[in-house]
């Protein structure tokens, strides 16, 4: 980091920060906006963030790949009621357990074709299965 990027007890420029985690600083203007950061400002008014910061926008960049959008990241920073933080989460949890079950179906419609010793994949017992499975009997290979 440079000198100039360090600030008075050992605060990170706005450009340092974003630097960090590989952001555009816009992004992290955004976010203030957003009211999700509130960087402290300087003698000269530019941001300065601290520790509290960085853990700040370390969290949001974990709820984003979570699923999680910018708006229920700001409700769900908002509150402190365990009941109000549960509702928030319950709909982002069941929408993830969703995207994994897909994402895990994927999987193994793929691991099958590596595995199978057919030169026609579609001639395979276990991809006649998942196909079967997935979009019913009348639909997969085997109704042709």
């Amino acid at each position: 980091m440079k000198s100039s990027d360090d600030g008075p007890a050992g605060t990170l420029s706005i450009g340092a920060l974003a630097a960090r985690f590989g952001l555009a600083t816009h992004v992290l203007r955004h976010w203030e906006a957003m009211g999700l950061l509130h960087p402290g400002r300087d003698a000269g008014g530019r941001r300065r963030y601290g520790a509290d910061d960085l853990t700040r926008v370390a969290t949001i960049l974990m709820l984003k790949d979570a699923g999680l959008g910018l708006s229920t990241i700001r409700s769900l920073s908002a509150t402190i009621d365990r009941g109000t933080r549960h509702a928030i989460l319950r709909p982002a949890a069941e929408e993830l357990r969703s995207r994994i079950a897909a994402a895990q179906a994927s999987l193994e419609l793929i691991e099958g074709g590596l595995n199978c010793a057919y030169e026609d994949v579609s001639q395979c017992p276990n991809y006649r299965r998942l196909i079967t499975e997935r979009a019913g009997p009348d639909v997969g290979p085997e109704s042709r």
